[in-house]
């Protein structure tokens, strides 16, 4: 297993500049992750403050329940065990729990977890255990109910499950039947080549899929198979009975909901003053709290002193609202702006593993924190990988194409490549035959309108007409010219779609299910193997 690094085009300035120019945005965040200092300071302070949150005990005995439905194995007990400890630290990072686990990105989160607390235990020589955040809470069903695989004709194919009709209440209470399930999984049997690895894939997920009334159950027992030999705790950020124990966050939250929202709206200022745009809405009434009312999750705002919802549906003063909470605490739920306050008060964060799009949107709590009596823990950026064979490496090499090539330059590459196989450069000849046709017939025009005006219209007219042709016979002549390279071409495809299908990065596209059908399930331990220790670079492996 080769592995290199290079830059991957990023989605977000602000996370950019996080990564790679911290001193830009250093007054939006804690800490540096990369200052030896920030982690002691962190040490110190969750040592410091122990009793500000939730009871150890409380707290593993609600995990401990939930990961022996799913995700019963001896390590993830151990891994209980110490976090029950004081003085354990963990590692913490989440994601909404996708159809099949959802993209690349999501494993390799879990795979960062696992990776930053092994290293974090040995350097600071103390317990460390990971934790992964499953966004069970979230209700935006598009963005979970889908998956991609890339097929034999190099064709990326989305399966997707489609909703059920009913309310758009949490994604670990939308109920999928059966059929539902057997759907998908048919879907994705049928789009998987043949390999030794699909039947022990096919039962993996049938099992998964089986003993889960919801995405989120098959999602944690999934991961459960992919990471629970690795220790890695899995939570739920709907679960029932954690929400019982998160009452006493929430009252918080209700009494300084005030303050709270007006550092989210100080944060934001700082933000778009200094040239970035927001990744999550703020608004100056937003109460950034969810409330699950006949199934469905609204998200309250303040008006007048009271809570509720767009439409107004809900309206509860803040007693009323507190009261709500006593008696039926599963209905509350956090929005992106409280969820790390909420994570900040249940466990003793070392740091937290974000995403680009998150480490951008997290830049709006710093100053909530303090308000509950909290400290933005440190923020670790997810690893990075494109996962990459021998085919496609020497069809780059060939084409003398870099990784750089292939993200930014492409289509021009492509067609630079094409243009010199016969040595005729067709988009520079035509322009070139177009400015001619246009100097000699744009001077005729205007003659012809003094022998009569209507010539000019005719002439203009015919001008478009004639410039369409050129452009359909350069259409044509490209068809031409691909159609007698189509193997190399099919090549070139190969690349872009192994690399970047639809444009994107591939960690944010393909389900791991296609590479462990390929590689089978120990590639996750090899890449462990080959990168020892955590990089924020992105990095490219090529599969043997």
């Amino acid at each position: 297993m080769n592995v290199v690094s290079d830059s991957l085009k990023s989605g977000s300035a602000l996370a950019d500049d996080y990564i790679n120019h911290y001193s830009r945005v250093q007054d939006l965040y804690g800490a540096d992750f990369r200052e030896e200092a920030a982690w002691s300071s962190r040490v110190q302070w969750l040592d410091e403050s122990e009793g500000t949150r939730m009871n150890r005990k409380a707290l593993v005995t609600c995990l401990r329940q939930y990961n022996k439905r799913h995700n019963d194995h001896q390590e993830v007990h151990n891994s209980l065990d110490l976090l029950e400890q004081t003085g354990t630290l963990a590692i913490v990072g989440g994601q909404q729990s996708g159809l099949f686990t959802g993209s690349l990105l999501v494993v390799y989160k879990a795979l960062t977890i696992v990776l930053a607390a092994k290293e974090a235990q040995e350097k600071l020589q103390r317990p460390v255990v990971p934790v992964f955040w499953i966004a069970g809470e979230d209700h935006d069903w598009d963005e979970v109910n889908h998956t991609y695989v890339m097929t034999p004709e190099l064709q990326v194919a989305k399966i997707k499950m489609d909703a059920a009709p009913g309310p758009k209440g949490p994604v670990s209470h939308t109920r999928v039947t059966a059929q539902q399930w057997k759907k998908s999984l048919d879907h994705l049997a049928g789009l998987l080549p043949d390999s030794v690895n699909k039947p022990e894939i096919l039962e993996l997920l049938h099992q998964s899929i089986e003993e889960s009334g919801n995405l989120s159950d098959a999602f944690a027992k999934l991961l459960g198979r992919l990471f629970g030999s690795m220790g890695l705790i899995l939570l739920d950020s709907a679960d029932p009975s954690l929400r019982k124990l998160e009452i006493p966050v929430f009252e918080r939250m209700i009494d300084h909901n005030d303050k709270l929202g007006q550092t989210y709206q100080a944060a934001a200022g700082r933000i778009t003053g200094k040239g970035y745009s927001l990744q999550a809405d703020v608004t100056e009434d937003g109460a950034n709290l969810f409330y699950i009312y006949g199934g469905n999750r609204l998200l309250l705002q303040k008006q007048n002193g009271n809570f509720t919802d767009r439409k107004g549906i809900v309206n509860f003063s803040k007693e009323q609202l507190r009261h709500e909470l006593e008696s039926h605490p599963e209905r509350f739920s956090n929005n992106v702006l409280t969820r790390p306050l909420m994570q900040e008060s249940l466990l003793p964060v070392l740091c937290t593993v974000l995403g680009q799009g998150e480490i951008s949107y997290w830049a709006i709590t710093k100053n909530a924190f303090p308000v509950l009596g909290l400290k933005m823990p440190i923020l670790l950026p997810r690893m990075s990988f494109t996962l990459t064979n021998g085919t496609v490496r020497k069809y780059m090499t060939h084409f003398g194409l870099s990784f750089q090539d292939v993200q930014h330059r492409y289509e021009e590459a492509r067609q630079n490549w094409l243009n010199a196989q016969v040595n005729l450069h067709i988009e520079p000849r035509f322009e070139e035959t177009r400015r001619a046709f246009k100097s000699l017939y744009e001077p005729l025009i205007q003659e012809l309108g003094t022998v009569q005006s209507g010539l000019t219209y005719l002439g203009e007219k015919n001008k478009v007409k004639i410039l369409e042709q050129i452009t359909y016979l350069e259409r044509k002549t490209k068809q031409a010219l691909e159609k007698q390279h189509e193997a190399a071409l099919r090549q070139w495809e190969q690349i872009y779609v192994s690399l970047f299908p639809m444009g994107k990065p591939q960690e944010r596209v393909y389900n791991i299910f296609y590479y462990i059908n390929r590689y089978g399930f120990g590639w996750i331990d090899d890449i462990l193997g080959s990168c020892t220790r955590y990089t924020a670079e992105h990095q490219i492996i090529e599969m043997q």
